[in-house]
């Protein structure tokens, strides 16, 4: 196998971008890094109007987690997109809209660079280096890029229809 400096490149960018992904939902799953675990995830969920807050926030947790391993090891990568652009973008209207763009002010600049990384990545590819492809059932394309994009912005509005519509968003900057 003759490894370019493509693969490396979308290996630089996998791995970190699911690391830390995967590090988001320990914190809420485990109260690993500095997180509440489920018990203060699901508090926050609840003041962001979701119903049964702790249930949403374990499988926020999950999703989070295990799209975050899905992207880190270059698995499923399809499936692990959208659940990345799932959750980030649960995470950008329920939590962050309100703040504006810019992280700095709470904003939803890093959900969103997150979500269209994971849409770009199922378009492209995980690349050589990544489970995927050493099993031989890499997906990518433009296809695979748009079933991810309508799965992953479809999994979010199912969600977020489960918020009470009258619900203000007042909670922490950085709640995912």
């Amino acid at each position: 196998m003759k490894v370019t400096a493509e693969d490396m490149g979308v290996l630089l960018l996998r791995v970190p971008a699911g690391l830390l992904l995967m590090g988001h939902g320990a914190q809420k799953l485990f109260g690993w890094f500095g997180g509440g675990g489920p018990e203060a995830t699901g508090e926050m969920m609840t003041a962001l109007g979701y119903p049964q807050g702790r249930l949403v926030g374990l499988a926020a947790g999950l999703g989070e987690f295990g799209s975050g391993a899905g992207i880190a090891l270059g698995a499923a990568t399809p499936l692990s997109s959208a659940g990345l652009i799932a959750t980030m973008t649960n995470a950008a209207v329920s939590a962050h809209l309100s703040k504006g763009l810019w992280a700095q002010h709470g904003g939803f600049e890093y959900p969103l660079i997150l979500a269209t990384g994971a849409a770009s990545l199922a378009v492209h590819g995980p690349g050589k280096l990544s489970v995927d492809a050493m099993l031989g059932c890499e997906r990518k394309g433009l296809a695979w890029g748009l079933a991810a994009l309508a799965l992953g912005l479809g999994g979010a509005a199912a969600v977020l229809a489960l918020r009470h519509r009258n619900t203000t968003t007042t909670g922490p900057a950085e709640p995912w």
